[in-house]
């Protein structure tokens, strides 16, 4: 007979266990038996927002350079997303600094946005710290997306969120981050109202409604006649997520704190959106961490109401939440386990909704029709860079995120014949803070194998043949080796390990890059891209 007592006593000690170290396992999302590990996307989503619209679920995430911008994810349980679209297909459109021939902006561009459905449409609000918010509306969520329209032209602010009212009338809630005259830095939480089309801010209107020390991460809802605005701000423990409920949306305000900070692994619950299910349940999709290799990743939480206040994770003996590691799938669909799209044989026509240049592309140099079922990518002088790392001065890197799981491994087959002198193109690993590639580079009509890390090269063999594999092969700690092949079976090592890094509010990329130091010459082409990874 089970001993209930020391049953559930051994239960908990094991939830506590995992709770503590179930990011360091290597599990995440669906585990295929009803249940969930977080995160559920271990890679860099960050800056979450979330709706639910009939039975299906709708993210978006901040792409801050990267084009095209502003990535669109779908679910039907809340766990296994796939990437349908992007918003922002051309980041010109919001700055000149973010096309390839300026290439300034790192961690600057599409930050935190807003993605609402009310007026039989989908709408996305979001802001630059430079150029002010901008927003775009679709019938469907995959595209195409209403040309950008920039709703106020403005530095200083960020954080935004729509809201349409029972009436009708639409409102915008955002923050005010500038310093003030005496060089204090100040959070003022400022709400408008919209005109009906939703494409400009009544001024007058404007009213602040919240300030503290770093309040962001602005939402707004309205749940059984009361005004919610979730937020976050920065508090001794570190940043968590707080609440305001008024049955007026101009006050008086109630206020609480949602959630506490995990401090032995740095987790912090911040961005993310807030969702009743057809079954009354209530979860939060949010990014957590502040910032490791892999970026900020995703996770599901759920929510616990208490006297009319939502509690984030695991409810505390104070009435707040902490994180929490695992759980039972909120909807459980057999059958419907699906990864994010990864690998390509580039036989589309259209580049596949998992890939994102590194800043706006040059359209010239490059195309999946010049030559059917390949990439090509044409060679041109990178920028002159200013701390001495060419890579993160090269128009049309094309990238993914790179993921953290227990084992990841990326191949990519390239034709070679097309190289010019001066030309480089491969295999890398980028951020602002931590920069490595394996592949060719061509001098005197001779190609050679080359690993640079930190812009230092070590040149290797000479390559005679047309087609060369590059592969780079990772840990659960971020711990990166590259290899290559001349036969796509046989693979060798070449170059140090290096250290995944975190830089520019971004986690790792990992993509294929493409340039030439001499000339405007040369080309590659693409057969393949494969991504395995640990599930």
């Amino acid at each position: 007979m089970i001993n209930t007592k020391k049953f559930i006593s051994l239960l908990s000690l094991a939830f506590l266990s995992f709770n503590l170290f179930g990011q360091h396992t290597g599990k995440w999302g669906d585990q295929g038996n009803g249940t969930y590990t977080n995160p559920v996307i271990p890679a860099d989503f960050s800056d979450l927002d979330a709706i639910r619209v009939g039975n299906d679920f709708y993210a978006i995430s901040s792409t801050m350079q990267y084009s095209p911008g502003m990535a669109v994810l779908h679910s039907k349980d809340l766990v296994n997303w796939q990437v349908i679209s992007h918003v922002v297909n051309d980041l010109t459109k919001i700055s000149p600094n973010l096309n390839w021939d300026k290439m300034n902006s790192y961690g600057r561009g599409v930050w935190a946005g807003s993605i609402r459905y009310y007026k039989n449409k989908f709408w996305v609000y979001f802001g630059t710290p430079n150029d002010g918010f901008f927003m775009s509306s679709a019938t469907n969520p995959a595209g195409p997306w209403s040309p950008l329209h920039q709703v106020w032209k403005i530095s200083g602010w960020d954080d935004c969120c729509s809201f349409c009212d029972e009436d009708g009338q639409l409102y915008f809630i955002a923050t005010n981050f500038e310093k003030d005259p005496r060089n204090n830095k100040k959070y003022n939480i400022h709400l408008f109202r919209m005109s009906d089309d939703g494409k400009e801010l009544l001024m007058e209107s404007d009213s602040i409604v919240h300030q503290s020390p770093g309040s962001e991460a602005n939402k707004l809802y309205k749940i059984n006649g009361y005004y919610y605005h979730l937020f976050s701000e920065v508090k001794e423990e570190g940043r968590v997520l707080m609440m305001k409920r008024s049955k007026k949306l101009p006050g008086p305000w109630e206020i609480r704190q949602l959630n506490h900070v995990n401090k032995a692994l740095d987790k912090e619950p911040n961005q993310g959106g807030l969702m009743q299910l057809p079954d009354g349940n209530w979860y939060f999709f949010t990014h957590h961490g502040s910032g490791d290799w892999e970026g900020r990743a995703a996770s599901l939480l759920p929510v616990t109401w208490l006297d009319g206040w939502p509690v984030i994770g695991e409810v505390g003996k104070d009435s707040i939440g902490s994180m929490v590691w695992a759980g039972r799938k909120p909807i459980n669909i057999p059958g419907i386990k699906k990864e994010i799209q990864a690998d390509d044989n580039f036989n589309s026509s259209k580049l596949l909704p998992q890939w994102e240049w590194n800043y706006q592309p040059r359209a010239d140099k490059w195309s999946l029709t010049a030559r059917k079922g390949f990439l090509r990518l044409y060679a041109f002088l990178p920028l002159k860079p200013t701390s001495g790392n060419i890579l993160m001065k090269a128009g049309n890197t094309i990238t993914q995120r790179s993921w953290r799981t227990s084992s990841n491994e990326v191949t990519v087959k390239i034709e070679i014949t097309g190289m010019c002198n001066g030309q480089y193109a491969g295999l890398t690993h980028f951020s602002t803070s931590a920069t490595s590639c394996i592949g060719i580079k061509q001098v005197n009509n001779s190609r050679y194998l080359t690993y640079t890390n930190n812009n230092n090269d070590t040149p290797g063999t000479k390559i005679t043949g047309k087609v060369i594999w590059l592969r780079s092969t990772w840990d659960l700690k971020g711990m990166n080796t590259y290899s290559y092949s001349l036969d796509g079976k046989s693979f060798l090592p070449f170059g140090e390990s290096n250290q995944l890094a975190w830089g520019s509010y971004r986690g790792d990329r990992v993509g294929i890059f493409n340039y030439n130091t001499e000339s405007e010459c040369g080309f590659v082409d693409v057969d393949s891209f494969l991504y395995r990874y640990s599930k």
